[in-house]
C-alpha cells in the first residue's frame, strides 16, 4: 500500500507508517534540520527510509500532482504550537496552523485514510469549537473556504452541509482518540491526539487498536513477583519504595491477583538497560550517545526516574516548554538523556542518527510521535484497508 507523509519532522510517524507496510509517495517538510537528518539516514541505507521521496519545503506550495499513483493513507504531524500547553495558544490567529493545508492534500490526492497526530491540547475546552471545525474540514474536503470568509461562518456551512446527510461528493468517516503512547510499549508518559478517517464510500469499520501495555501490569511485576527487579538484576536492599501514591493500588492488586492481559508498561531502566555510561570525551562506541552537561532541577523540572516510563520528552532543553529531558539517577541528581536515551525513548532504532547540533536534535525528538505507536496505529489502518471492498483507491469526482 502507498502513502504520503507531511510535516515528517525526523520522521517517527513516516517510519512507523513504512514498518507498517505502506510504501511512502511522498515525504516533506520544509525544516532543513530535520531534511538533513532523513537524508543522513538514507545515505546510511536505514532501513524503511531509504527508499523515501523526500521533498524540503513548505506544503503551502506543493502541487500534489507530482503525486501520479493512488494513495492508500496520508499521515501528517501538523505544527502543534498553535495548541500545544507551553505555546501561545493562537489556534487559528497563528500563522503555522496547517490543518486547512492537511485538508487541501485530502482534497487533491484523495487517499483512502487520513491519520493524523498533535498534541492532546488541541481537544481542550477553548479549542472544542475550532477543533469541530477542523474535523468537519477533513470530513468533507471539497466544500472550500471561500475567499474572505471567516472561519466561523466555513464551519456553519459545513454544519448545514453535514446535517442534510448528503452523499455526493468526497467525504470521510472522522474520529479521534488521546492516546498515551506508554499504553503501546513505548517507554515514556506521551497524550498526544490522533485524528483517524476513512474514505466513506471505502465502507469501513473500525476504532484505535486497544492497549497493549499497562499501569497495573507494571506494578505486578515490580510489586507482586519482584519479576521486574530480578530481570534487571537489581538486590533486594537496592530496590526503591514504591511512592505513597500507588501503595493503595498495589496493595489491591496484592489482594485480587488478577490475570494481566496486557504488558507491563516499559520503563527508562528497560529502553535503556543496555548502554553505556554517556561518554564525556566523544568517543562513545555508540552513535549518539555523547555526555550533555548543564542539567539542573528547578520547579516542575526534575528529570525522569529509572522505573517508570519517561515524562514527555520536550523540544527544548531549559525553561517551559523544555527542561524536562533528564535522568534521574539514583542519587538525585540529574544528566540530560543523550541524543541516543531520548531515541530509545521515541523508540527510533539504534542505527537512525541524528547529525546535527544538540539544540536541533532535541527540538526533533521532542516533536516527533514514537515509531513503535506510529506503525501500531498504521497497522490498524492497514489492516482495515485490506479487508475494505474497495480495491480501486482513488475515489471519483
Amino acid at each position: 500500500m502507498k502513502s504520503v507523509d507531511l510535516f515528517v519532522g525526523a520522521g517517527g510517524l513516516a517510519l512507523g507508517v513504512s514498518r507498517a507496510g505502506f510504501r511512502h509517495l511522498l515525504v516533506t517538510d520544509r525544516d532543513a534540520n530535520a531534511i538533513a537528518t532523513i537524508r543522513e539516514n538514507q545515505l546510511r541505507c536505514v532501513r524503511h527510509v531509504r527508499g523515501w521521496p523526500l521533498c524540503e519545503g513548505d506544503v503551502r506550495q506543493l502541487d500534489y500532482s507530482v503525486v501520479s499513483d493512488d494513495v492508500d493513507l496520508l499521515a501528517a504531524g501538523p505544527p502543534c504550537q498553535p495548541f500545544s500547553f507551553g505555546g501561545n495558544h493562537r489556534a487559528h490567529r497563528d500563522e503555522r496552523d496547517m490543518f486547512s493545508e492537511v485538508a487541501r492534500a485530502v482534497r487533491q490526492l484523495r487517499p483512502r485514510a487520513i491519520l493524523l497526530e498533535n498534541v492532546s491540547g488541541l481537544v481542550r475546552t477553548r479549542f472544542q469549537r475550532y477543533f469541530g471545525y477542523i474535523l468537519l474540514q477533513l470530513a468533507y474536503p471539497e466544500l472550500v473556504r471561500e475567499v474572505g470568509e471567516v472561519w466561523p461562518s466555513h464551519l456553519s456551512r459545513l454544519v448545514r452541509f453535514r446535517d442534510k446527510g448528503t452523499s455526493k461528493g468526497l467525504a470521510y468517516e472522522i474520529g479521534f482518540a488521546v492516546l498515551n503512547a506508554a499504553d503501546y510499549g513505548v517507554p515514556q508518559f506521551r497524550k498526544r491526539v490522533f485524528i483517524l478517517g476513512f474514505r466513506s464510500d471505502c465502507r469501513v469499520k473500525w476504532r484505535f487498536p486497544a492497549p497493549t501495555h499497562s499501569l497495573d501490569a507494571l506494578l505486578i511485576d515490580q510489586w507482586i513477583t519482584g519479576e521486574y527487579w530480578d530481570r534487571h538484576g537489581i538486590a533486594r536492599r537496592h530496590i526503591p519504595e514504591p511512592t505513597p501514591r500507588l501503595r493503595p493500588r498495589i496493595n489491591r492488586l496484592g489482594r485480587l491477583s488478577p490475570p494481566q492481559p496486557r504488558e507491563p508498561w516499559r520503563t527508562v531502566r528497560d529502553a535503556l538497560v543496555d548502554l553505556p555510561v554517556p561518554s564525556k570525551n566523544g568517543n562513545s562506541p555508540v552513535p549518539d550517545h555523547q555526555f550533555i552537561p548543564g542539567a539542573r532541577i528547578y520547579s516542575g523540572h526534575t528529570g525522569s526516574p529509572w522505573d517508570q516510563p519517561a515524562k514527555t520528552l520536550k523540544a527544548g532543553n531549559h525553561g517551559v516548554p523544555g527542561g524536562e529531558n533528564m535522568l534521574l539517577i539514583d542519587d538525585g541528581t540529574v544528566r540530560y538523556f543523550t541524543v541516543r536515551e531520548a531515541a530509545r525513548l521515541q523508540t527510533f532504532p539504534d542505527d537512525f542518527v541524528f547529525p546535527g547540533l544538540w539544540s536541533k536534535t532535541t527540538r526533533q525528538l521532542g516533536n516527533a510521535v514514537p515509531v513503535k505507536l506510529g506503525e501500531a496505529l498504521a497497522r490498524e489502518v492497514r489492516l482495515k484497508l485490506m479487508e475494505s471492498p474497495v480495491s480501486t483507491r482513488r475515489a471519483s469526482g
